[in-house]
């Protein structure tokens, strides 16, 4: 393994979060507020998915689960625990996912 391989690089940029928060902030302007699940995703950082009360949702992506819950709490939207089962009868996929979900499984 070569030397400084196993360390994690951490960027912590005050331009990064307010980019963060602008951004959930928005995307809760345009769908009449929103709600927030975050997801870790190891060195990467954390998944910020944001369900529209229209059903309409999308993601970001944070340094950290921190910094994710701080821009959600900026921003005014409430982060759940996880995917209950409410909110995931909120969400309405585009027709366009659906018709690449099925192109998925008809390739395997």
């Amino acid at each position: 393994m070569a030397d400084g391989s196993d360390t994690t690089l951490t960027l912590e940029s005050p331009a990064l979060e307010k980019t963060l928060v602008s951004g959930i902030k928005g995307f809760a302007g345009e769908h009449g507020g929103a709600k927030a699940v975050i997801e870790f995703l190891g060195r990467r950082g954390a998944r910020v998915v944001l369900v529209g009360n229209d059903g309409g949702w999308g993601d970001l992506v944070a340094p950290s689960t921190d910094v994710a819950r701080a821009a959600c709490e900026e921003a005014g939207v409430p982060v759940e625990n996880g995917w209950e089962r409410e909110l995931v009868e909120l969400m309405r996929p585009s027709n366009d996912l659906w018709r690449s979900m099925g192109r998925r499984q008809l390739a395997r």
